[in-house]
């Protein structure tokens, strides 16, 4: 097994031109057993190396950094930054990589966009991860982020980096510095003068804030009308304490559409990142029964 994952790149299309995007690859590129796993919001895909080295022996594990995040370009327009982009690229990136049956781990809008096409007819999703989200955003979450998401910011050390990065981070639980490290490097790249400063493009920001109640309404039923159409096997992941996915939320994916497995975890809020070794056993042992 590779205990480190290979860089590689696949064009996408989008509404002015093309744009490159970045996936990390790990295991046996070979192996016809495929497993994408897709971050959050401000995230990249290196947030999945605790999962990936412990299923590389199993699968072809792939980790996009979604457009305008980690090694990926940005987009020309901000306000491409939305769903139908996102889920476009991932249809490019399963047909470049061959990936007739696919598992597919989503955090966050990683899961969203697992969701999104996983209703699509034909699509070749055989086990789904939601990692605490649903068809229903919580608006506090949504007014939290958004004091930080685009927002300028450089730091001179990484240590400094990771210290204000953690700050508003506290929903991903308790986390040893070491394992905050390794989170936190992969988020950061150098300008000219030698700060830190976030790998994402802050134009991600526009189409978020652009949203408005109506708009929120309208994405939400089409969300559940995608929860309604999955046919397959969902593991449902959710911090006890997420001010993202409601309990009530939760548990009417439990209810209703695939009727998902729902598995809360004590202590943590929005987002488990999947390092702590109860995380990725829950996750293993979905991925891999029967």
């Amino acid at each position: 097994m590779n205990p480190t994952p290979r860089l590689e790149q696949v064009q996408c299309l989008d509404a002015k031109g093309l744009h490159r995007m970045a996936y990390w690859e790990w295991g046996d590129p070979a192996n016809p057993r495929v497993l994408v796993c897709v971050h959050g919001l401000t995230r990249q895909g290196r947030d999945f190396d605790t999962l990936a080295r412990s299923l590389a022996g199993d699968y072809r594990v792939v980790c996009p950094d979604v457009v305008g995040r980690g090694r990926s370009d940005w987009l020309a327009d901000p306000m491409g930054y939305q769903l139908p982009q996102y889920v476009g690229d991932m249809v490019t990136l399963l047909a470049r990589i061959n990936a007739q049956s696919v598992d597919w781990v989503g955090t966050s809008m990683g899961g969203l966009i697992g969701l999104g096409l996983a209703a699509q007819a034909g699509a070749p999703l055989r086990r789904l991860v939601l990692n605490d989200v649903g068809p229903t955003i919580e608006p506090l979450a949504l007014t939290r982020i958004g004091q930080y998401l685009g927002v300028p910011a450089r730091w001179a050390t990484l240590d400094q980096a990771a210290d204000a990065m953690w700050a508003i981070s506290q929903g991903f639980g308790p986390h040893t510095r070491a394992q905050w490290l390794a989170l936190t490097e992969p988020q950061l790249q150098r300008d000219d003068e030698g700060f830190y400063k976030p790998r994402y493009d802050p134009g991600i920001a526009a189409p978020f804030r652009a949203i408005t109640p109506e708009i929120a309404a309208a994405g939400e039923a089409l969300l559940w009308q995608a929860w309604d159409r999955l046919a397959l096997p969902v593991l449902l992941l959710r911090g006890a304490q997420s001010d993202l996915l409601s309990p009530a939320t939760a548990q009417a994916m439990t209810q209703r559409g695939p009727r998902a497995r729902l598995v809360e975890l004590a202590g943590v809020g929005h987002a488990p990142t999947l390092v702590q070794p109860e995380q990725v056993a829950v996750v293993r042992d979905f991925l891999l029964a029967p």
